[in-house]
């Protein structure tokens, strides 16, 4: 079993088709341990919405490279 406990990811989704399995992807980082911060391009925001992901990761979403904290 793949453990990521300490580990920080950045997950970037881009406008895309594919973007729609961003929530799925997000749950198993954060089910083996990992702490997900996410960050959307303006158009992916047309396949999820950043309040999903922000629910899911227990962080903000950023929408620009320019607002991560």
């Amino acid at each position: 079993m793949l453990t990521l406990g300490g580990k920080k990811i950045l997950l970037g989704i881009s406008g895309s088709i594919a973007a729609y399995k961003a929530p799925f992807l997000l749950r198993l980082l954060i089910k083996n341990g990992a702490e997900v911060k996410v960050v959307l391009t303006p158009s992916a925001m047309d396949f999820v919405t950043p309040i999903t992901l922000s629910t899911l990761s227990k962080n903000p979403v950023n929408s620009s490279f320019t607002e991560i904290k």
